[in-house]
């Protein structure tokens, strides 16, 4: 198959491509760090250098591409809000490169997907979005807006016979993780998440979430009433302290 990996330089995207490369297909790996993306193409894998969030040079590059069966959007990064001040700075630079992104990339994935052979979009999202979590304000705004985008792509791309995916990881120890300062329950390793997404997406699975340990447990709790989880979160704050 032909898998494109967005946020491929690191994480569960460079797991992922080196684990797709190993099993045989051809990888378009995609990210901003040169030097890793060097380490990737001496893999074995097709490296792009592109910063996402430039829509008409990332636009040109995927035009240079015939197909994908696969596009894997993974793209992403978090940073937390530390109330009293509000920082809408950082806000916005979060949404952009979650979001904004993913946007794009999609507007440059999908002809690819359409010229491609049992064609799957994938995005990879957070179980952060299930429920709100403290200081998440930004990181959980654009997971939650990446699970409404997947499941309106799913009723639209429908009658294309494109599928679409949902990817909804628990803590991963990434580079990205390794920098939060608090508790992270059930957190797996990069080949664990790339083995549980592969598998995912072998099945079609319309939702990728993982560990089902961890992510049952937060899908128990957004059936609560609003009230009771938004004190169950205060609470986490207060044990915090």
């Amino acid at each position: 198959m032909k898998i494109l990996i967005t946020g491929a330089t690191s994480g569960i995207g460079k797991q992922l491509a080196l684990d797709y490369l190993n099993e045989g297909h051809e990888v378009w790996a995609v990210g901003r760090n040169s030097e890793a993306l060097a380490e990737l193409a001496e893999s074995g894998l097709h490296t792009a250098r592109l910063d996402l969030t430039d829509r008409a040079s990332t636009l040109e590059w995927f035009k240079t591409l015939a197909s994908l069966d696969i596009a894997v959007l993974n793209a992403g990064s978090c940073e937390y809000i530390d109330l009293p001040g509000f920082d809408s700075e950082l806000f916005i630079r979060v949404m952009r490169t979650n979001l904004e992104s993913m946007a794009i990339s999609i507007e440059g994935v999908l002809p690819l997907l359409r010229q491609g052979q049992n064609p799957l979009l994938v995005l990879v999202g957070s179980s952060a979005a299930y429920v709100p979590l403290p200081r998440a304000e930004a990181y959980g705004a654009s997971k939650a807006a990446i699970a409404y985008l997947a499941d309106t792509l799913r009723v639209d791309l429908y009658r294309e016979k494109i599928d679409v995916s949902l990817v909804c990881p628990g803590f991963v120890k990434t580079p990205l993780t390794d920098r939060n300062d608090f508790p992270m329950p059930a957190r797996v390793s990069v080949e664990d998440a790339s083995r549980y997404i592969r598998q995912g997406i072998e099945r079609r699975n319309s939702e990728i979430h993982f560990p089902k340990r961890f992510t049952y447990l937060l899908k128990a709790l957004s059936l609560l009433p609003k009230w009771l989880w938004t004190r169950l979160s205060q609470r986490m704050i207060d044990h915090g302290k």
